[in-house]
């Protein structure tokens, strides 16, 4: 069975500007309007679809994206660009670090619908390989 995640639904305070903020950080192009939708496409061929829903119904969610080295360095400049605050963690208990889970790197942000943003260098669990 070759069962894939083709789109996700983001709940946004404001479809548009949280659609171009992660395109603009993850190095992306928002896509048109859709239907109630922006949709942001990602290179694995998922789509994040963001809809715009009352601030007051929207469920803090996680989004991790697994990117190269090298695009984690342009990706954390434009983090640290934007004002934004970082973490090394989940929790937000480490802001201001990075980390080096799985001998890669890995950041937490928010977005501006308190969604918390991770990108990665390895999978959970691959041990650096």
């Amino acid at each position: 069975m070759a069962v894939q995640l083709n789109h996700t639904i983001v709940h946004s305070r404001d479809k548009r500007e949280s659609a171009e903020f992660l395109a603009h950080i993850l190095g992306l192009e928002a896509g048109d309007e859709w239907g109630p939708f922006i949709p942001l496409d990602l290179s694995n061929g998922v789509t994040l679809d963001f809809a715009t829903i009352p601030a007051e119904s929207i469920v803090t969610q996680h989004y991790a994206f697994l990117i190269t080295e090298a695009e984690f360095d342009e990706i954390f400049q434009r983090i640290k660009d934007a004002g934004l605050t970082y973490y090394a963690d989940p929790h937000r208990k480490q802001p201001g670090e990075i980390n080096h889970n799985d001998g890669g790197r890995g950041v937490y942000f928010m977005d501006p619908s308190n969604h918390a943003m991770e990108v990665i260098t390895r999978p959970y669990g691959s041990g650096g390989q």
